[in-house]
């Protein structure tokens, strides 16, 4: 009889389950409070990072704005697709997601194919751009 009734792969099939659920139907309200005080990325690069109530609310009653951001980052959220096997897999793996990925695009410039990639987070830049470069030239000459 084995030492646990479940596998390791139980534990994974579970954490994606819930995380899935984190994000299936987030509550409006809750992506109000957690945008309130997030940084809007684009404002670091002026070297003055903004949140986004600083961004949108005008003034203190100010609540329009806000709420049609809020909308959207509710209706990306809920759209996105379920990634949440692959992440929890990646972490159990000990593989860190890289922030790029390689597009590929048809004729009239749409994107048909996305590659997100992962390393182990001892390997070096350079190899890890080597083996992106390495992949996007396979496919370039087999298209």
């Amino acid at each position: 009889m084995p030492d646990k009734p479940y596998t390791d792969n139980d534990l994974c099939a579970e954490a994606a389950r819930q995380h899935a659920a984190l994000t299936e139907d987030p509550e409006f309200m809750c992506v109000g409070e957690q945008m309130a005080d997030g940084i809007v990325e684009s404002t670091r690069e002026d070297g003055a990072p903004r949140n986004w109530d600083s961004v949108l609310r005008l003034n203190a009653d100010d609540y329009e704005q806000f709420d049609v951001v809020q909308r959207q980052v509710h209706d990306l959220v809920t759209r996105a697709a379920d990634l949440s096997k692959w992440a929890v897999n990646l972490g159990a793996d000990g593989l860190d997601p890289i922030s790029g990925n390689l597009n590929i695009k048809d004729s009239g410039g749409e994107d048909r194919v996305r590659i997100h990639f992962a390393f182990a987070p001892d390997m070096d830049q350079a190899t890890r751009r080597e083996i992106v470069d390495r992949i996007a030239d396979a496919i370039r000459h087999h298209s």
